[in-house]
């Protein structure tokens, strides 16, 4: 469909966007949207076969932007308690103020969080935002992730982005500083705009030096400056 097509195009110019999947068929993504791991649901209200409306409340705690050439759904979507509602036709602009504002409420609601549930190789795990130091991507499966905790032991994270990591995370006290790793920003000790010197030591005598990515390092700047 041309218009799942192009709507598809505008999420992924959005960087703090992942499209997990996108359907052009209600039936299936409720019959398959329980088994996807995902934050943020983008959905058209007229779709043939159901209503966007239906299908929102079957979410239950999924975040979801409305899009539709109508203006009538408005009150039955924002009863639903909807991030927003976008009227077609879709503009960059207007979509990119939708997704600022789902990543608001998420840091909103991070923020009265202490730990996040992550599935381990070992089963699911409580790991406390005041445990967690640094996270890198697998050395066995780029999937995966290996973090380490502050007293000293590490767990191996089953299938998880960085992107999702961050948008569980407490938005001030972690940041990715390039495309394999991302640390608690207590664990900064010394920076310069290509290096971060941490606490960590990693079973050394010397504090562990990082790699400070160009695409990063505005964000990480900005954190560390608040």
């Amino acid at each position: 469909m041309p218009g799942l097509s192009y709507l598809k195009l505008l999420c992924e110019q959005i960087p703090e966007l992942e499209v997990v999947r996108a359907f052009n068929d209600p039936e299936v993504f409720l019959k398959e949207f329980s088994g996807l791991d995902f934050d943020l649901c983008i959905l058209d209200i007229e779709m043939p076969g159901s209503n966007g409306i239906e299908v929102a409340k079957l979410l239950k705690d999924k975040s979801v932007i409305f899009t539709t050439a109508y203006k009538d759904y408005a009150t039955a979507a924002f009863d639903l308690d909807a991030i927003d509602y976008v009227i077609k036709p879709v503009k960059f602009d207007r979509l990119k103020q939708a997704v600022n504002k789902a990543i608001k409420r998420f840091e909103s609601e991070n923020k009265t969080r202490k730990y996040i549930l992550l599935n381990t190789d070992k089963g699911n795990a409580l790991i406390y935002f005041d445990q967690l130091v640094y996270v890198k991507t697998s050395e066995i499966d780029s999937r995966d992730k290996t973090a380490l905790l502050s007293n000293g032991a590490s767990l191996h994270l089953k299938n998880i982005t960085f992107e999702k990591l961050i948008s569980l995370l407490p938005p001030n006290e972690f940041c990715r500083i390039n495309k394999k790793e991302l640390i608690a920003l207590s664990c900064v000790q010394y920076f310069s705009t290509e290096k971060i010197i941490t606490n960590i030591h990693f079973q050394s005598e010397k504090p562990r030096v990082l790699m400070l990515g160009e695409t990063y390092r505005t964000e990480f700047i900005r954190k560390t400056n608040l």
